[in-house]
């Protein structure tokens, strides 16, 4: 029998069984919406995460000297010659749409001391202005203000490292710390504000002053340790970091990593996030698989003896299983476009402000990072491709089986067989 022919013959089918086509086709549609659904919110949290974290460090891409990822020390840093390099590269025009900001940190280890005590503190000189753009401590204001140019002798503090030291919004503190030079060398400063990030070890310990006070005073003009590169999207990254490398080789001194390797607590905690999602994932397609070859199969089964009269009629036994394969895809190829619609408008429809878990939960400092409890759901090509791809292949596989069984069919017995 001519291809047209069997493929008529299978959509008569689909038509004729009514009841057990929307079945198998709402389980599929369900399934792979569902799918959708989870996976831009997955996609959301993940993109937030990373945000957050990031901002909250070195960004998600850091230049570096070669040595700075490892000791996080003064005498590992970049020069005013290097710096100008490095924004150069971070400004041309190949990157300019990848790159949402960029902003300069000198960071070394101290102590700040009060009258009432003294703690161990990692001070990071900071350009206000850019700080702004780049970083998620502005947002979180417990008391005072956030740092702004024309600041000299100012610093923003941790409220946890405020209250260990007993001190208040204007109070005066000492930070000290080795030289460039080699000497240990104290800096008087004012509290300008606080901040909360729930963060133990960013409450109790960081503390932004003016970069150009911290060079004064370590003797290193124009110097930084990292310069922060914060991106539109964290996919971007591993393009970024190899045009960047392509754009710096040759230059001495200069390292540039993406936020996997600097930020490796980060990245362990978001693979193992994707693997509870694929855990997930893979019940979720079996389920469905389920759903689908239990429904072809009880078709098969209660139309043996539809199957052997068209046998009879000279349809061969290979013939016979190509219909029935051929209405397990075409009820797979049109419950995939359902249900990635149906995912689209739901997830769009209801949760494109977000997912607001205000109600339950508060910020969440999770790996580096602060959770907000609004999750964004964020739609990637790739993963709505590859779901859609998985459905279909769930929907052949699982649709071969009972085609098997069909072409197998005795027209005698199923002649005798009765519905």
């Amino acid at each position: 029998m001519k291809p047209r022919a069997l493929l008529l013959l299978s959509l008569r089918s689909v038509g004729r069984n009514t009841r057990r086509s929307i079945l198998t086709a709402a389980a599929m549609a369900l399934g792979l919406a569902i799918l959708i659904f989870f996976r831009a919110i997955g996609e959301g949290v993940h993109e937030q995460w990373i945000d957050s974290a990031v901002r909250l460090g070195p960004g998600h891409v850091a230049i570096q000297a070669p040595q700075y990822l490892e000791t996080e020390r003064l005498e590992h840093r970049l020069d005013s010659t290097q710096v100008r390099r490095v924004v150069a590269a971070v400004e041309s025009p190949d990157l300019a749409r990848a790159v949402r900001t960029w902003a300069p940190h000198l960071t070394v280890s101290g102590l700040a001391s009060s009258a009432a005590s003294a703690m161990p503190v990692r001070i990071e000189g900071v350009d206000p202005a850019r700080e702004r753009r780049f970083s998620v401590l502005p947002d979180h204001i417990r008391e005072g203000r956030y740092l702004e140019d024309g600041d000299r002798l100012r610093a923003f503090v941790g409220d946890a490292l405020a209250r260990r030291l007993e001190l208040r919004v204007g109070d005066r503190f000492v930070l000290t710390a080795q030289t460039a030079s080699g000497t240990v060398e104290g800096q008087m400063m004012r509290v300008v504000g606080t901040f909360h990030t729930g963060i133990q070890e960013m409450d109790q310990r960081l503390i932004h002053v003016p970069l150009t006070t911290e060079r004064k005073w370590l003797g290193v003009p124009g110097a930084v340790t990292t310069v922060a590169v914060l991106l539109h999207n964290s996919r971007e990254t591993d393009r970024v970091v190899h045009r960047m490398k392509a754009e710096l080789d040759g230059r001495q001194g200069i390292r540039v990593v993406g936020w996997r390797q600097s930020s490796p607590e980060m990245d362990s905690a978001v693979r193992i996030d994707d693997y509870g999602d694929y855990i997930f994932h893979v019940i979720l397609f079996a389920i469905i698989a389920l759903a689908i070859l239990n429904s072809v199969m009880m078709s098969v089964l209660g139309r043996r003896r539809e199957f052997g009269i068209l046998q009879a009629l000279g349809l061969t036994g290979a013939e016979t299983g190509w219909v029935v394969l051929t209405e397990g895809l075409f009820l797979t190829a049109a419950s995939g476009l359902v249900g990635m619609v149906l995912g689209f408008a739901f997830t769009w429809g209801f949760f494109r402000h977000g997912l607001d878990f205000s109600a339950f939960i508060g910020n969440m400092s999770v790996s580096g990072g602060i959770m907000s409890p609004i999750i964004m759901p964020l739609f990637r090509f790739q993963q709505v491709v590859l779901s859609v791809a998985s459905i279909l292949v769930i929907g052949t596989l699982a649709s071969l089986y009972p085609a098997f069984r069909a072409s197998k069919l005795d027209v005698a017995e199923a002649m005798k067989f009765e519905q």
